[in-house]
């Protein structure tokens, strides 16, 4: 038997603004390789703000959407979002009796921006006929209230309102997600039939519009793999964080979640791989003229993923063991990798607050008159001494290299080509080179080259 995808299908609304309901999940389904197919419940006129519009797809056809996909395709997981009203919710639940797929129940009550979704009477529809026949439910805080009767303030709050809807509606997992739960951590609490789990991660800075989404496909996306649901809701768990922590801000309200991050940051590397590389045999043509650059610390050349993606040193890509003099020529140590760098990544990643597109950097010796030679090639150059180092700053590891370039920025109003740091005692002064890409920041070098071999700064 040959190779078969798995197929997950989302019985959900449209979002208009792309970031909940059918959009989130086929990105979901996407991220985690498997097909998604599709039961449009809902149409609505929505963006970060509000709910503008509902338009109901009629009952009849909601179920015909299924049937027609589960009888061709096939469907190894489903998962419910937005069901509106009572005749959508039978709808869905005659189809999943009638073929038998494992479900994943998101009780969608409200939207993020507050706006109802589920009227009052398809809640209690949805509470007695769809939720019996769910492998999973996945409320929130407010949707659990809701199912339970139960206020929840606390964590056992959220235990015994999970114990409440399994016992009255008999779906064979809850889990009461934590995200709307006061603490520093997202804790879900997870009820099975013989066991309470608490799966804790951080609660992450970031966008959440169609968090409940994503993570109810996320559950359905690995049943269909063929995971057990509660191995499902693990492995989910993790993929959400990911999913809010790479996330990007659009609109003027609630951002969404970035599902495809998942697939993203692997892309990314591989592709800031291959440019480092390249520049690298650049540096190889050029080898004997950049030697002369290298200091004492050596150098190193690094390329941060796109700023929503990078979040730390562990996302940008740079030399282990950097680059080198190596009996006159410039070589590289080993070939490029993610973390390989922390001085000149930091200093990327400091710029790329202020000048996001700016995402690559090389560090060099300080050559005496480079700022004036530099400038006459038509460099911006700015700088930054570390005797005006703030206190606070010199104490905190690793913050004096961010600082300084945030100074250099600030110095000059804009983002500058070099950054010259003149060092400190026990400090080799220096000098980075700053561009949108590896090319980019190796061009600026060798046109620096030039022009100091011109002025005899360098023979």
């Amino acid at each position: 038997m040959g190779f078969r995808i798995p197929r997950a299908l989302t019985i959900a609304g449209v979002d208009s603004g792309g970031g909940a309901g059918i959009a989130a999940d086929l990105k979901t389904f996407a991220a985690l390789q498997v097909h998604g197919l599709v039961a449009v419940t809902s149409v609505t006129a929505q963006n970060t703000l509000g709910v503008y519009g509902i338009h109901d797809i009629p009952p009849q056809m909601v179920e015909l959407q299924i049937d027609v996909v589960a009888e061709d395709i096939g469907v190894d997981a489903a998962k419910t979002g937005m069901l509106s009203n009572p005749g959508i919710v039978r709808s869905v639940a005659r189809s999943v009796k009638k073929h038998g797929f494992p479900l994943v129940v998101d009780p969608v009550i409200f939207a993020k921006s507050g706006d109802r979704l589920l009227t009052e009477e398809a809640v209690e529809v949805m509470a007695k006929e769809l939720l019996p026949l769910a492998r999973v439910v996945t409320p929130n805080r407010f949707e659990a209230e809701r199912l339970s009767g139960i206020k929840i303030e606390s964590l056992d709050d959220a235990e015994r309102a999970g114990k409440a809807i399994r016992d009255r509606y008999g779906p064979e997992i809850v889990v009461v997600k934590g995200g709307h739960i006061l603490g520093d951590k997202s804790v879900d609490v997870v009820i099975t039939s013989n066991s309470v789990l608490r799966l804790e991660a951080p609660k992450i800075d970031g966008c959440t519009h169609g968090t409940g989404c994503s993570f109810s496909a996320a559950i359905a996306a690995y049943i269909a793999r063929g995971e057990d649901p509660l191995t499902a809701i693990k492995k989910a768990k993790k993929f959400i964080s990911i999913a809010i922590e790479r996330s990007y801000r659009i609109g003027r309200g609630h951002c969404p979640v970035n599902p495809t991050a998942y697939l993203e940051i692997d892309a990314e590397r591989y592709r800031a791989i291959e440019l480092v590389e390249k520049a690298l045999k650049i540096i190889d043509e050029r080898a004997k003229d950049i030697a002369k650059l290298i200091p004492e610390v050596q150098s190193n050349l690094a390329y941060a993923l796109p700023p929503y993606l990078a979040k730390g040193i562990s996302d940008v890509i740079a030399i282990p063991g950097r680059i080198v003099n190596y009996m006159g020529r410039a070589k590289a140590s080993g070939p490029p990798r993610p973390g390989a760098s922390s001085h000149v990544a930091r200093g990327i990643l400091a710029a790329m607050e202020i000048y996001p597109e700016y995402r690559s950097a090389i560090n060099i010796k300080y050559i005496p008159g480079i700022e004036n030679i530099a400038s006459k090639a038509g460099f911006k150059v700015s700088w930054y001494d570390r005797r005006e180092e703030p206190e606070d700053v010199k104490k905190k590891e690793g913050a004096t290299i961010p600082w300084g370039v945030r100074e250099a920025i600030k110095r000059i109003g804009s983002m500058p080509d070099i950054v010259i740091d003149y060092g400190d005692f026990g400090k080799e002064p220096g000098a980075k080179i700053f561009g949108r890409d590896p090319i980019d920041v190796i061009n600026k070098l060798l046109k620096l080259i030039d022009a100091l071999k011109e002025s005899k700064a360098i023979s």
